[in-house]
């Protein structure tokens, strides 16, 4: 068989669809995946984007035999018969879906006489994986982390930062140029989307603006509250890893912010003075009303399922691969301890919504990951 075609809205791509298209190559020298623009629908993604995306998920799998052709106007069946392509290729999941895709079929041939489909089972662990299901999942804390095992890596990084830019411009005009080029800035290689930033990155940013969505909608916070927190928390690692400037990462952080224009001068001290207060090993001069809160928010990752916070805890040992072992355990440790006493007195989260949500399990991941510290140090020959 020299072509088979896959089609399908695709919004967003999966790993379903990749592993269908997959078999296709299997089938044919040549796969062909027709992506529908349906005036009737809305997706998250329009076509184009939804057809950058696709090619840049077949590229990452090595993909050489894969093209991606815009739908428009026309039944994917009658454009892949128009395009010389006899078969096209469907995923079946259950018998739902089988007595779906078999009257279609019938309508394809019958009907519209287009190309025929060749239907394919998926393994169990992608039997239910389709784009409305990973759609489904976006809304609670740790979305994120739950979606990301469902699709390719570039549909992915695609997603998280379209949602960024929808929260984003919840806060600022959407057609404001100055917060535009901030926007780019933040979730660009100098900020949160640095590949240098294993933790401190988009996924970040897109935690703690969830918690804060979340923490709103359970507190009966104003709107004008939920807006200066997630302002506070798009800055407040802007800088990290040492920075170009004097003071420790949160005060050349609110500098930053300062220096944006994005507010005017009370929002902006106010907006200053969340950020400050992340430095959590330090007093901070005054105190905000929303402090508690905001301070809760950037330690929430403490206190999650175990397994996210192992991975928190290797991708902050990733950003500080330059540290020597001996030095980062013995820091790392530190920060640790101070926390772990905060947890043992019920003070880690001085606001009572993240205290009763995280404080139990925070307790519990810091004094692992201190174990594990020790252990390395012992290894190490550094006394613990």
């Amino acid at each position: 068989m020299k072509k088979i075609a896959f089609s399908g809205t695709l919004d967003p791509i999966t790993n379903g669809h990749l592993w269908v298209i997959g078999e296709a190559r299997e089938l044919a020298d040549e796969v062909v995946v027709l992506i529908s623009e349906n005036p009737f629908k809305k997706p998250q993604f329009h076509a184009a984007s939804r057809k950058e995306i696709v090619e840049r998920s077949v590229a990452a799998q090595g993909w050489t035999n894969v093209s991606v052709v815009l739908v428009r106007g026309d039944y994917t069946a009658r454009a892949a018969k128009r395009l010389g392509i006899d078969f096209l290729i469907r995923g079946i999941r259950n018998t739902s879906d089988f007595d779906y895709e078999n009257l279609i079929q019938q309508a394809n041939v019958d009907v519209l006489h287009g190309a025929k489909t060749l239907f394919v089972m998926p393994p169990r662990d992608l039997g239910s994986v389709s784009s409305s299901f990973v759609r489904g999942l976006q809304g609670p804390v740790g979305w994120h982390w739950t979606t990301r095992q469902f699709m390719p890596a570039p549909a992915y990084a695609a997603w998280i930062l379209d949602w960024l830019r929808k929260d984003w411009d919840s806060l600022w005009p959407a057609d404001d140029a100055n917060a535009a080029a901030w926007f780019a800035r933040l979730t660009g290689e100098s900020a949160y989307g640095s590949g240098a930033r294993p933790y401190h990155n988009l996924d970040h940013l897109v935690h703690g603006l969830t918690e804060i969505t979340v923490w709103a909608a359970n507190a009966g916070a104003s709107a004008a509250q939920m807006a200066v927190l997630k302002k506070a928390f798009w800055f407040h690692d802007a800088v990290y890893g040492g920075g170009s400037g004097s003071g420790s990462n949160e005060e050349q952080s609110a500098q930053l912010w300062l220096g944006s224009n994005l507010d005017g001068s009370a929002v902006a001290a106010e907006v200053a003075g969340l950020i400050r207060a992340t430095e959590h090993l330090a007093p901070v001069a005054s105190r905000h009303a929303l402090q508690d809160v905001m301070q809760g928010v950037d330690l929430a990752i403490l206190g999650q399922a175990a397994d996210v916070y192992d991975g928190y805890a290797r991708a902050v040992r990733a950003e500080y691969l330059h540290v020597e072992e001996a030095d980062y355990l013995a820091g790392r440790e530190r920060i640790l301890v101070h926390f772990h006493a905060q947890a043992n007195a019920g003070t880690l989260y001085p606001d009572a919504y993240f205290a009763d949500l995280y404080n139990e399990r925070a307790r519990d991941n810091l004094a692992r990951e201190l174990e594990t510290l020790r252990e390395r140090q012992s290894f190490s020959g550094e006394s613990p």
